[in-house]
């Protein structure tokens, strides 16, 4: 799905209205929702993109502000993948926790594919994480993500609480050895 545009902030694609949730659930229901009753022609509302598990954004996505609530809406969506431009720096780490990893290319090529989508949504799209190939159709380009994402993502090392969780008798006894940790020393 392409969604056009620079600076595209955290504060467009999940309004603020929707942090008060206690919960996730549901979040994918107000992405971009305040674009989207503003343009009746916007992605999300457009039937052609629905299933869509890759975006296609431009240059700065997801600035403004760290919530988290932005990748959460569109990982629930389905979001699988993001290529575009560039990116925030604090919205590409939110959404590698959530396993959609966001890859950068230069803004010929993000157009290109773009360009394609909007002519052939149902165009496949193929991505290598470790080489940053991208592939549709009859386009090639290479993408690329920070060292250290890549390495989470091929090893499966990208949920750090998952990661928690599979060692927690290790995470326990070290908690145990830790005073501050202890109740009696709060």
């Amino acid at each position: 799905m392409p969604v056009r545009g620079d600076d595209i902030d955290t504060d467009r694609i999940m309004p603020a209205r929707f942090l008060r949730a206690v919960s996730f659930d549901g979040l994918e229901q107000h992405l971009f929702e305040d674009d989207r009753a503003a343009q009746a022609g916007h992605p999300f509302n457009d039937a052609r993109y629905r299933g869509a598990a890759i975006l296609i954004v431009n240059g700065n996505f997801g600035c403004g502000s760290s919530r988290e609530h932005a990748p959460q809406g569109l990982a629930r969506y389905g979001i699988r993948a993001i290529v575009g431009e560039s990116f925030s720096e604090i919205f590409q780490g939110n959404a590698a926790i959530l396993g959609t990893p966001c890859l950068a290319a230069d803004r010929e090529s993000v157009g290109r594919l773009q360009a394609l989508v909007e002519r052939t949504p149902d165009v496949r799209i193929d991505i290598r994480i470790d080489s940053g190939a991208i592939s549709a159709a009859d386009l090639r380009f290479t993408a690329a993500m920070p060292p250290s994402l890549r390495e989470a993502f091929l090893s499966g090392q990208w949920n750090p609480t998952a990661m928690l969780l599979e060692r927690y008798d290790e995470v326990r006894a070290v908690a145990d050895r830790l005073p501050y940790v202890q109740p009696e020393n709060w």
